[in-house]
Order: structure tokens, then sequence, then C-alpha cells
């Protein structure tokens, strides 16, 4: 099962690595990549798709600078928007990167009405909102990448600290894709057993912080760039749940209505996908310092909310 065409806007690191992903995986029939910048995308989609015949896929690859290309694509996976650079927050992203996913918003309205979006560009969980205002699609088809993501950060981090496969680590990432994200321990378990009955909490402190400066860890190594190869595995995942009816429960940003107590937001959740986009959001039990620590985190993306805002 495959869509009939997925676009990635962006044909940067993350843009370009999540269209070869999804065409290797052969998710969709067509693969479009677009990015404003004449040569670039035609040059990527040219060369991914010259390496069909070695990898063995179908799914054709356009690179394009035009949204008509990208008309009536099933989904979007949009990458568009300025990397971070040592030292600088997601935060510091906020205007700039607005104002593109807001025109980028605009263009799959306009080619693609009943497209579902996947947003990954930053700062994550303001995106999301923002492409869910601009579009007025319905909240089941705006998603953010973020838990995905979050969540494969703990698991390698854990499999490192015990010497394990990373198939046998169940995990979930909570809340917003930034510092004040939540790694939920207690829903954390290798092989069912339970993390906490395999590490001193000492070290799963530092496992779950760890997790929080994850992106930053990988931005001080590159210097001039910040991760791709992990969001855009993410991101296909969540195409691949989608485009195959999967049903599968993945921490993703959702737009909230109640849930979790909190309101016209978009947080880390656990999300059933499937066809369609998001088929559910599941409401687990938290401990009381999981829930303060999610509050506090909703705190923080609201507050991002509100100086973007101000600044329009």
């Amino acid at each position: 099962m495959s869509a009939n065409k997925i676009t990635v806007v962006g044909a940067g690191h993350v843009g370009e690595t999540c269209a070869q992903r999804i065409a290797e995986k052969e998710l969709a029939r067509e693969v479009v990549l677009i990015d404003i910048i004449e040569g670039i995308p035609q040059g990527k989609g040219l060369d991914q798709w010259e390496s069909a015949p070695i990898e063995g896929f179908d799914s054709r690859i356009i690179g394009t600078n035009d949204y008509e290309a990208a008309a009536g694509s099933d989904i979007f996976v949009v990458t568009a928007g300025v990397a971070r650079k040592p030292g600088m927050s997601r935060d510091d992203l906020l205007k700039t990167n607005a104002g593109i996913v807001g025109a980028v918003t605009r263009e799959i309205k306009r080619v693609a009405p009943d497209a579902i979006i996947i947003m990954v560009s930053n700062p994550l969980d303001i995106m999301a909102y923002e492409a869910l205002k601009i579009s007025g699609f319905p909240r089941e088809r705006v998603i953010g990448m973020a838990g995905v993501l979050d969540t494969a950060r703990y698991r390698s981090f854990i499999a490192l600290e015990l010497d394990v496969s990373v198939r046998d680590i169940q995990a979930l990432v909570l809340g917003g894709h930034g510092d004040s994200m939540v790694p939920l321990s207690s829903y954390t378990s290798v092989s069912g057993i339970p993390l906490s009955q395999l590490l001193g909490q000492d070290r799963i402190d530092a496992l779950v912080q760890r997790t929080r400066k994850g992106g930053g860890e990988i931005v001080s190594h590159l210097k001039t760039g910040s991760a791709y190869y992990a969001p855009s595995a993410a991101a296909t995942q969540m195409c691949a749940a989608i485009v195959q009816d999967q049903r599968r429960i993945l921490p993703c940003a959702a737009y909230l209505q109640g849930e979790y107590g909190f309101d016209d937001i978009f947080l880390g959740v656990p999300c059933k996908l499937g066809a369609g986009g998001l088929l559910e959001i599941l409401e687990v039990e938290l401990t009381e310092e999981e829930r303060a620590a999610l509050t506090k985190s909703a705190e923080a993306v609201r507050g991002t909310l509100d100086k973007l805002q101000s600044m329009i």
C-alpha cells in the first residue's frame, strides 16, 4: 500500500534525506522535492532517481521550484526554514521560519486542499500551529514530527547505556519539542522490563537530560548545521504509518482540544496514526512529577506562541 504522491518541501539536508527514504521505501508512486532555490531540487531529485536502479525502487522523484508539480499530493512533509547554528535555540528561528511556513502552507492549501501536513520545521510546535490556523485544515491533517525523533534519541541513548538492541526498548517522550520535553521513565522498558530495574535513578536522570539536549549536542558538533538523519527517519516513519494505515501509536505533536487538560496548543502526546492522519489521541496516566513536567512544557510552548503573536 502506498500513496499516489508525497511532497517534501525544503531540499536541505532534512528534506533531501526524507525524500530519499520515502522513495526507497516506495511509500508513494511519485515523490516531489520542492525548494525555492533554482536547480537545487532538480539536481538532487535527478541524482536520487538515478540511484533507483541500484537500490531497486520505482518511486519517481521529481525536483521542482513549482508547487503545481505537487498538486493533489496525499502528504506534505514540511522541512523548509533556517537551520539552527551553535548557540541558537529553536525559538531564535521563530519569526523567520513562521514567515516561511506561512507561505508554504498557503501553497499547500491552494494545490492540495485535502492533503495531510507533517510539520518538521522548528520551532516545531509553533510551526504546526501556524500551519493549522493558516490552512484551516482539521487537526487530523496537521501533525508535528517531534516525539518520534525525541523518543528515538532517548531509546538510542538507553541502548548505549545498557549495551542492548534498540529494537527491545520501548519509550515515550511527550511535551514540546525543546529543552522542556518530557521523557516518561515510567513508560520506558527493555523487553518489558521497567528501566528502573536496570538503571539507578541518577543514570536515568542523566539519559533524560541528554535526550532534552539531543538536538543541541549534534548542532555543537556540526557547527554549521543541525540533525537530519534521525529527523528524516522520524518523518518517514510517520508517512509510512499514514499511507499504509498501520495504526501505529507514535508520540507526535497534535493540536489539543482538552486532552491532558490543555486547549488550543500543539504538544507531543501519544497518537494513533493511520489513513487520514491523526486517528486518536491516547491519554495515559502520568505520575505527579510527569504531570508537572508536562504542564511546564506546555507553558513553554504557550510562551513561544505568545511571543510570535506579539511579533506579528
